[in-house]
């Protein structure tokens, strides 16, 4: 039996249509010399880098993956001393030499291999710990749109997260104590902004971004199905895990990815970002034409099909405290959650 979502589709304005594209010059918020680079200028984004948020003895640290594992840019940086920024969010923020990094990422297998710490011993944390906003696109694959019974929407369907919904590769989300019970799981490519703006046209649009993640939109259906808003069932304690890496842009052709997710090993989604209905560059070019994005915004980029709740009724099996769920894209990296 299929199943109809139509009644609880959040409101969306404009159209994000290739032919529907602004051709304004993207305006930029005007930076504060607390979020521009060491010179008081808008640095250039670090290039050929793929960044973590790794725990350190003085809370959340900058990692950088090498060969050998990660860089521990915190405690590398007080021997270099190349003025680096030590943070994820103090590179969102343009704070310190951005060019740093790079050189830190060189010295890795030499003066600064101590600071390396194999990945299996690294306790990752979301890949943006304080983003703006997170920013959500909903059924955006067109086999998902067939399994929910739905017509193909013609313009973005947006809905939010919080920061408090952010969570990390080997997090936990604790759906023992939710009131919720139709759990379920949506594998998702997730961009953070490197640079904002109102009205970024769709030609320039993956300039702004500093790099891609893993993303899980986890979601609870029937507190999603419960009113018109899709919110609630959406924006829950952990419910976005983002990582374990944040790999930049320049690596990265966001519409040529396989993405997959499994359930206690158990392959329920595989599909590639290619059959997007609203690319990445629509996406941006609608996002920032109605609210002004700006460095740091998370935007998760819609699920692929086989969702639970996209299942005929007598075969949708809810996730469960025990349940484990790894999502894998290509390029990006595998994250892996477990419910508690």
């Amino acid at each position: 039996m299929a199943v109809n979502r139509r009644h609880f589709i959040g409101t969306a304005a404009g159209s994000a249509l290739a032919g529907c594209a602004s051709t304004q010059v993207a305006q930029a918020p005007q930076q504060s010399p607390a979020t521009q680079g060491s010179a008081g200028t808008s640095q250039s984004l670090p290039r050929k880098l793929t960044y973590a948020t790794m725990q350190t003895p003085e809370g959340w640290g900058l990692g950088i993956r090498t060969p050998g594992g990660v860089l521990d840019v915190r405690a590398a940086e007080r021997v270099a001393r190349t003025g680096a920024p030590v943070t994820m969010d103090a590179v969102i923020r343009q704070e310190g030499d951005l060019s740093a990094l790079t050189r830190l990422a060189g010295m890795a297998q030499g003066d600064l291999s101590r600071f390396v710490v194999p990945e299996q011993s690294v306790r990752f944390g979301p890949v943006v710990t304080a983003p703006p906003k997170v920013l959500c696109i909903g059924l955006n694959y067109r086999a998902h749109v067939a399994e929910a019974n739905e017509k193909l929407p013609t313009t973005p369907i947006f809905f939010n997260k919080f920061n408090s919904s952010l969570n990390a590769h080997n997090g936990t989300i604790q759906v023992s104590r939710e009131h919720a019970k139709a759990f379920d799981y949506e594998a998702e490519l997730v961009l953070v902004m490197g640079k904002g703006g109102r009205d970024i046209p769709e030609a320039t649009a993956l300039d702004h971004v500093l790099g891609y993640a893993v993303g899980q939109d986890f979601s609870a259906r029937d507190l999603q199905l419960a009113t018109s808003q899709w919110m609630m069932g959406k924006a829950g304690d952990g419910w976005g895990p983002i990582g374990p890496w944040l790999v930049g842009a320049d690596l990265v052709d966001p519409q040529n990815l396989n993405i997959e997710c499994r359930v206690n090993g158990q392959l329920r989604q595989s599909s590639n970002t290619s059959r997007m209905i609203f690319d990445i560059r629509q996406q941006i070019a609608f996002l920032s034409r109605n609210l002004t994005l700006e460095p740091g915004d998370v935007i998760f980029t819609g699920t692929p099909e086989g969702v639970i709740v996209g299942y005929p009724k007598d075969k949708q099996v809810w996730l469960k405290a025990g349940d484990r769920i790894t999502t894998t894209i290509q390029n990006l990296g595998v994250q892996e959650v477990v419910l508690a």
